[in-house]
């Protein structure tokens, strides 16, 4: 369907082709000098000493990260009730067990530290913790500090919030690994693509031995005379980035901050648009000394209301609507494993809400189409 008003649109322009182009003319496309550029730029945008590695996406990201920590079969691993469904596959496809921490309220849908400290059990091996919509978990320094004293591994999932930060320091530092996310409706858009940070060198060695077959040098080494041949220090995988999406990640990382500005101002004609209906838009209360991403434009429709119907209107005026997410215990593939009474909190929002167009290029005018369409479709 050819929308009006889509969910997303691609932040792109020249400098995307022109990079793209370079790339291509420059004859060298698997992991080269674009991914370490990328790496290098990302690590100074996360702050110091952080180290970060340039992956296939950002569920790659997550399995490395399990990986790295020695998560095994048999482990429980916390995972968010409000989350894509890639965190719970990780820790399955692993022979772990995931385990679902519910949200702090209605208004604050990350992982609340009281849910999670309930689920802790002997076998609790690591924690992940999402940064929903681009807002950053409020308890994040409290659950940090936690798992550090029970040596528990933290990772956190910042596929929303590139560029969010709490007390200055950005989100995706606070854990052990940060796990990015670069697929195209992300604020940092690349088509596939992801990113694996952490302080600790140990973990940055495992996780980038695994994510090239555990091989000791890469293809460009031995292109460039620098080795002849390799050993294999650990069993691995192929979750490398190529030269490509780097080059568009560059670009993208580049347009960023004022990408997140934008989405900001809208998200407040959105707020302000809706102030006074009986639509909920969470994360009113955000941390003190915080800063959102503004990823995606969540709302909480009232209990009586027909979400198809809202959906079906928006439809009709060629506005594109989703849901994020259908909960755990909705889905075939774990069907008997979760219940709504995992995560009660999960489940009332799970059963009315709703995301609304939010891109970087969008229009106040646009942003007042999609309001007012919805509130006439709740008349």
């Amino acid at each position: 369907m050819n929308w009006d008003i889509q969910l997303f649109k691609l932040n792109f322009d020249e400098k995307e082709t022109t990079a793209v182009s370079n790339v291509v003319k420059g004859g060298w496309l698997s992991m080269g000098e674009k991914i370490k550029e990328f790496e290098n730029s990302f690590s100074r945008f996360l702050g110091k000493d952080i180290f970060c590695s340039a992956v296939t996406n950002c569920t790659a990201a997550l399995h490395l990260s399990l990986l790295a920590l020695g998560v095994k079969k048999g482990d429980e691993v916390i995972i968010p009730a409000l989350t894509f469904v890639a965190n719970a596959n990780v820790v399955k496809v692993l022979g772990a067990i995931p385990v679902l921490a519910d949200c702090k309220s209605t208004d604050d849908w990350n992982m609340s530290i009281k849910s999670l400290e309930s689920k802790i059990t002997a076998r609790t091996k690591a924690i992940i913790v999402v940064h929903y919509a681009g807002y950053p978990c409020s308890d994040i320094s409290k659950i940090a500090q936690f798992c550090k004293s029970r040596k528990i591994g933290l990772i956190e999932d910042v596929a929303h919030a590139p560029g969010a930060f709490v007390s200055n320091k950005a989100c995706g530092v606070w854990g052990d690994i940060g796990c990015f996310s670069f697929f195209s409706n992300k604020n940092l858009s690349i088509g596939e693509g992801g990113m694996v940070s952490t302080s600790d060198q140990e973990l940055n060695d495992k996780i980038r031995f695994l994510r090239s077959h555990g091989m000791t040098s890469l293809t460009l080494d031995r292109h460039k005379g620098r080795s002849i041949s390799y050993d294999v220090a650990h069993p691995g995988l192929n979750y490398r980035m190529d030269e490509i999406r780097a080059s568009l990640g560059l670009v993208q990382l580049a347009k960023l901050k004022e990408g997140n500005q934008k989405r900001k101002i809208l998200t407040e004609r959105y707020r302000s648009n809706l102030s006074k209906s009986s639509i909920v838009i969470p994360f009113t209360k955000q941390p003190i000394n915080s800063s959102s991403a503004y990823h995606i434009l969540p709302i909480l429709l009232p209990k009586d209301t027909d979400r198809e119907s809202i959906i079906k209107t928006l439809k009709e005026e060629r506005i594109q609507s989703s849901i994020h997410y259908p909960p755990f215990w909705n889905f075939s593939a774990y069907a008997g494993q979760f219940s709504p009474k995992d995560a009660p909190v999960v489940a009332q929002i799970c059963n009315h809400q709703l995301t609304l167009p939010l891109f970087p290029s969008m229009t106040e005018k646009e942003v007042d189409k999609v309001t007012n369409t919805l509130l006439r479709a709740l008349r």
